[in-house]
């Protein structure tokens, strides 16, 4: 079974369309109009190897947040899309990633509920045009669309640029991880029965 989702939100603050691939090679086919942005959704396809596509146009004329913020909830609908019922995945997945002078890591649970945590502290306000606030907007958008518990820590780090691309990268391979088939699992991961 294919396991991709193609996702359409238009909003009066943005339009978007993503589609997402679990089972790719890291392709990444990104505009949003947040140049920061793209760059961290370049670095999670590549890292997941997840194929993913996003064309996005928001009220930039006010600020970023609403692209990124939505791009956030696309991409976790998409990825509780591209799960279905999740049959024999692994579930849970974690990472630790270093960028330089950064520790990273994340751990998720695609488990059907949604919960996040975010420990991270940023030097400086700004990464570039960016708003450094925005790194926990977006993942904040994606556990609460795609009902998963992320679980993010910067364990220490100097350089703002490198903290954010430490935190994408690990949620990355963490998600990598987590949606990888498990051959000895045939139905849900969960004694409940359903996730």
């Amino acid at each position: 079974m294919t396991r991709t989702a193609r996702i359409q939100r238009r909003t009066a603050e943005t339009e978007i369309e993503l589609e997402l691939s679990l089972d790719g090679t890291g392709r990444a086919d990104i505009v949003t109009g947040v140049g920061f942005l793209d760059h961290m959704l370049a670095l999670l396809a590549k890292h997941a190897a997840f194929d993913l596509t996003v064309k996005a146009v928001g009220d930039l004329e006010v600020d970023q947040h609403h692209t990124v913020e939505d791009v956030g909830i696309c991409f976790g609908q998409a990825l509780a899309e591209a799960l279905g019922e999740k049959s024999g995945i692994c579930r849970y997945g974690h990472f630790a990633v270093p960028m330089e002078e950064t520790l990273a890591t994340s751990v998720v649970d695609l488990g059907g509920r949604a919960y996040f945590v975010f420990n991270a502290d940023f030097p400086t306000a700004k990464i570039g045009q960016f708003d450094s606030e925005l790194v926990a907007d977006f993942w904040h958008a994606v556990a609460a669309n795609a009902l998963c518990n992320l679980h993010v820590t910067v364990h220490y780090g100097r350089n703002s640029h490198h903290i954010a691309e430490a935190i994408f990268k690990a949620t990355a391979r963490a998600l990598r991880a987590a949606v990888r088939h498990d051959a000895r699992i045939s139905d849900v991961p969960s004694t409940k029965g359903v996730l």
